[in-house]
């Protein structure tokens, strides 16, 4: 049953949005969305669904077990850099408590590779981090991304899908494009054609 629900999840939810590609944090955000007809999806819904993502993600290894808090605090820090994309979009002051949550997970945890030595690959640089400290630093890495993104030179290019009710966000490629998939794109210009019929026809 559970194999059902993540297969029917995987298949209902949108492919990555434009920008997607070049900041983990950015598809980070877009884990939840609104989709037509009052559906939607949450890919870290369950510490079962949250682990697949972080793996896909390379942020840790499929071995790690979540538990539900570790989801929780995922899907915390997921509301607080949507709330600050979208002050970035509208050009609103951010909320303060969302600057605070993404800077206390940029500190959480220490982030620079540790020195190590082993017999087989002599010295090397690793994320030696323990299990309890996985999320953390999962977290910590994606605030980072967010904090690129948000004071980088890409600020200007994030945006807010145009295609109510779709709440995904993504970066500008090319022109004025504000959609976040095709799906999305057909479904607004569909809306404009029946708008521009239903004037015609007054």
């Amino acid at each position: 049953m559970k194999e059902a629900l993540d297969h029917e999840m995987a298949r209902s939810a949108l492919p990555p949005a434009p920008g997607a590609d070049r900041y983990r944090s950015l598809d980070f955000a877009d884990t939840a969305a609104t989709l037509p007809a009052g559906q939607s999806y949450d890919l870290l819904a369950e510490p079962r669904t949250a682990m697949c993502w972080l793996a896909a993600h390379e942020l840790t290894t499929p071995d790690i077990r979540l538990y539900e808090l570790c989801a929780r605090r995922m899907r915390t820090l997921r509301g607080h850099v949507r709330a600050l994309f979208a002050a970035a979009v509208d050009g609103s002051t951010p909320p303060e408590e969302s600057l605070r949550a993404v800077n206390e997970a940029l500190t959480a945890v220490p982030s620079a590779p540790l020195l190590a030595w082993d017999e087989a690959h002599g010295m090397r640089r690793v994320q030696a981090h323990p299990t309890d400290q996985a999320v953390g630093h999962a977290l910590a890495t994606l605030a980072a991304d967010a904090a690129d993104l948000l004071a980088g030179p890409d600020a200007g290019l994030l945006a807010a899908c145009a295609s109510a009710p779709c709440d995904r966000f993504l970066l500008r490629t090319h022109g004025r494009r504000h959609w976040c998939s095709t799906r999305c794109g057909d479904r607004a210009r569909a809306a404009r054609a029946y708008a521009r019929r239903n004037r015609a026809s007054t």
